[in-house]
């Protein structure tokens, strides 16, 4: 599989290449030359085959010869140790809860492959390699874990300081090794504009080869797509059209969800569901594409005014805003909203959502009850332990605390302080 970047279709790469990479040098994001389909008969008899094949069978067509067979299944097994369950909540609404990983987040698969995938590629490599990420709040943890101590390779965690949560930034502040965090002054934009830069700059990469573990890098994106493949394998026997409502960032989750449909899951439609960083809901209001300063939310994971992967699905759609929204609603929603639908859950339902996961439910219900007749799910994207201090006070008590968060409760924070400013980042990346 070739792949060519968004800002120039003639630059084009292997697999290989666009997960060293993570940006085209044009600053471009990487897109599949093109989307394989899933055959009819492998789609229709899912619950026949093994999850680990089901993976594979997705997967490779988008990585081809680069990774042996033998290799990849390696990969996988080793990203996918917990499962997706499926959670009635009401009558035909389901949580698909991606949060029974190893940082309780959905970034967990994404992390896992793409360090599998990184670390089959630099396994003759003397030079290590720097993963230069930043993170709103679940990426930074997941991309920890998923690295940590991973042969030749580096990882520098750029976060927004006082936006992400105590225990989020606990999970990439205190692991050490191979792992620093950059704790920046300033929104998450902030860093992904820096860590975009510094992809851009020729002395930096001549002098410590960079990748990034963002979403905006392949390895990262794509297995994403498994989520939506085990909901369909669980909830296929259901009659009704199902719709999915994704709480949205960065929109990779929602991005490769679409590609799943584009390679032919049967998936009606989907929500994008996001908090007052609303630029997509007013993209598809009003066709302009205008960024707001982000604004911190209770739902910070979701706090990006510019979502980098929306410039990958308005490709898949080939640029034709009445296609996309044939496929795509999206609406937005502020804290107050959001805490009034996790307290009625968990009153009328006795089901416990994080910030995140209450937009995604409150996107279905929106679009549930102006298009009735479907089947409906929402996607939970982190456990609520994650963001106790945030939940409202009524059900902060109802919380369970896993047994991850425990052991993190003595361990000690420690951060690198910088000003939102590349050529500080640069300086500190040339010098350490």
């Amino acid at each position: 599989m070739q792949y060519y970047s968004l800002q120039n279709h003639q630059h084009s790469v292997s697999f290989r290449e666009a997960v060293i990479q993570g940006l085209a040098p044009d600053k471009g994001l990487y897109f599949p030359a093109a989307i394989p389909k899933l055959e009819k008969n492998f789609r229709e008899r899912l619950d026949e085959h093994d999850p680990l094949n089901i993976a594979r069978a997705v997967i490779q067509p988008f990585i081809g010869d680069d990774i042996p067979e033998q290799e990849l299944k390696k990969i996988i097994a080793a990203t996918l140790t917990f499962p997706f369950p499926l959670h009635p909540v009401e009558e035909n609404v389901y949580a698909l809860e991606l949060f029974h990983g190893p940082t309780m987040a959905f970034k967990d698969v994404g992390a896992h492959f793409m360090a599998g995938c990184l670390g089959y590629f630099r396994r003759h490599e003397d030079k290590p390699v720097t993963v230069l990420v930043a993170t709103s709040g679940d990426t930074g943890g997941a991309v920890a874990h998923g690295f940590y101590n991973v042969p030749g390779v580096e990882v520098v965690i750029l976060y927004p300081s006082g936006k992400v949560s105590e225990l989020q930034e606990k999970q990439l502040t205190t692991l050490g090794g191979n792992i620093t965090a950059l704790e920046i002054s300033g929104t998450f934009d902030d860093c992904q504009r820096m860590v975009k830069d510094a992809f851009l700059d020729e002395a930096l990469q001549a002098r410590r080869p960079l990748t990034s573990a963002n979403s905006i890098n392949v390895a990262r994106w794509l297995p994403q797509m498994f989520y939506y493949i085990f909901a369909y394998r669980e909830s296929k026997q259901w009659k009704k059209e199902t719709v999915i409502s994704v709480p949205s960032g960065n929109f990779g989750n929602i991005c490769a969800g679409m590609m799943a449909a584009a390679m032919g899951l049967p998936i009606h439609h989907f929500i994008a569901a996001t908090n007052v960083n609303d630029t997509v809901p007013r993209y598809l209001e009003n066709g302009a594409y205008e960024p707001n300063p982000a604004v911190a939310t209770i739902s910070n994971a979701m706090d990006v005014a510019d979502p980098s992967n929306f410039a990958r699905i308005l490709q898949m759609f080939a640029q034709n805003e009445r296609a996309l929204k044939a496929s795509l609603t999206a609406y937005r929603f502020t804290d107050e909203e959001t805490v009034a639908a996790m307290e009625k859950v968990y009153k009328e339902h006795q089901y416990l959502m994080d910030p995140h996961g209450a937009v995604g439910y409150l996107g279905l219900k929106k679009y549930m009850q102006r298009h009735p007749g479907h089947t409906g799910i929402f996607l939970e994207t982190a456990h609520p332990s994650k963001f106790l201090n945030t939940m409202p006070e009524s059900l902060q008590s109802q919380v369970s605390i896993p047994e991850q968060v425990q052991e993190l409760s003595g361990r000690q924070k420690v951060s690198v302080k910088m000003e939102a400013d590349y050529e500080q980042l640069k300086e500190w990346l040339m010098q350490s």
